[in-house]
């Protein structure tokens, strides 16, 4: 069987599920933007996208297109290379598995009527009650925020029907798209391998640039986030982490991210928001015991999840970050905001705690507490590993995702 795997920044969701395929005999290619330097043993064929200028959009009186603008256009750059793929060299799928969140499935079925696609449903916009109007610090209520939310779901809304059957990662992103196509929906997660991610009692992480080396046992708090940013709670956690630190003399954090942003907008100041957080609290916090070590390799952030005392995880209501899992998976105790896609995962003072997502004295205590009385948390440390085995272990999940791409395959 023919898999044709797309994503703009391949693998992507699909780093299991390409040598997967591969294992069953399958013959897998890829779609990829041409700004992907990836290498990888499949087919490939790379298109390339130059970004619209979003500023005769606006000026044009359209900025709301502007969105919808850019992924058409990157839609109609897969398209090429998809053509080109089929006339050159013969090419023809018998199923299409893609994340449909860049628009480049937007013109794939023209190119190969017929051939059904799979889509990765991770998120679908709405104007109330979901992540654009959860945070009223960065994001008043208004009428305009609300319009371009649902101006972001279009091309997904496109994809979504032209899906002979969608993935979703969990109950909660599943139950952000429209009960009308809901039932393309099975809830799948990518899968996370616990025979790899485990706790160690032998851990070691070691600050770059020359600090300290914390040990499994050490009172260490960890923080991680792909960009520092409210999004993640950024802003609740280093508002937490003053009385943290001044009630436990000997705790140090290491906080995980980068200095763009992923999700939402930059500060409305200028720089970055670690800059912006700790203009605001820095004069409170005891810097020699922070460590912001930027992006980690991915076998570094293993080790520094392994000797974690304590992991804050927070999150708006949005997508959920591997990262929580994996902690999680290792054996981490997790204090997580009291949202619905961390409520999916854990219970509180079960597989770990959850605390009100804006309460910042509630998380100092929280932490406080948890760094305070490391055997307490031996049970909940127990139970989340066991929650991850038990729900999200990739030996159980990838099965039955390529389970559903031979599904699809064969009901096209």
């Amino acid at each position: 069987m023919k898999v044709l795997l797309v994503h703009q920044n391949f693998p992507g969701q699909f780093r299991h599920v390409a040598p997967g395929l591969v294992a069953r005999g399958h013959e897998v290619a890829v779609i990829t933007d041409a700004g992907n330097r990836a290498k990888f043993p499949y087919l490939a064929a790379r298109y390339g996208h130059a970004p619209l200028d979003k500023a005769r959009i606006v000026a044009a009186g359209a900025p709301l297109a502007a969105h919808h603008a850019q992924m058409v256009g990157r839609g109609e750059a897969a398209a090429r290379v998809a053509a080109k793929l089929r006339d050159e060299r013969g090419y023809r799928p018998d199923v299409i598995f893609a994340h449909p969140g860049w628009g480049e499935t937007l013109f794939l079925p023209a190119v190969w009527p017929g051939v059904p696609i799979l889509s990765y449903a991770e998120f679908y916009y709405a104007a109330t009650g979901l992540d654009s109007d959860f945070d009223p610090e960065f994001q008043a209520r208004s009428h305009q925020r609300a319009i371009r939310a649902l101006a972001m779901r279009g091309h997904i809304a496109q994809a979504m029907l032209d899906s002979a059957a969608a993935v979703a990662p969990t109950r909660f992103q599943a139950s952000t798209f429209p009960a009308s196509i809901r039932h393309l929906i099975e809830v799948i997660h990518d899968g996370i391998d616990t025979g790899r991610l485990r706790p160690d009692p032998a851990a070691s992480f070691t600050v770059p640039g020359g600090g300290p080396t914390f040990r499994h046992g050490d009172e260490l708090l960890t923080f991680v986030n792909r960009e520092i940013e409210p999004y993640r709670g950024a802003h609740i956690f280093l508002r937490a982490l003053p009385e943290v630190l001044r009630a436990r003399p000997g705790a140090h954090a290491v906080i995980v991210g980068g200095d763009s942003v992923s999700y939402g907008a930059p500060p409305a100041g200028g720089g970055c928001w670690r800059e912006v957080l700790l203009a605001e609290v820095g004069d409170r916090l005891d810097l020699a015991r922070v460590h912001f070590v930027g992006k980690l390799p991915y076998p570094d952030f293993c080790r520094l999840l392994q000797a974690s005392r304590v992991h804050a995880y927070l999150t708006y209501p949005f997508v959920l970050s591997w990262s929580l899992l994996e902690a999680m998976s290792m054996g981490a105790a997790v204090i997580g905001s009291r949202t619905p896609p961390v409520e999916e995962v854990i219970e509180d003072g079960v597989n770990g705690r959850l605390v009100d997502f804006f309460d910042v004295p509630a998380w100092s205590a929280a932490l406080t507490s948890a760094l305070a009385d490391p055997g307490a948390l031996a049970p909940l440390r127990a139970a989340a590993r066991r929650t991850v085995e038990e729900r999200y272990a990739l030996k159980d999940c990838l099965p039955r995702i390529l389970d559903l791409v031979e599904r699809t395959a064969r009901a096209g």
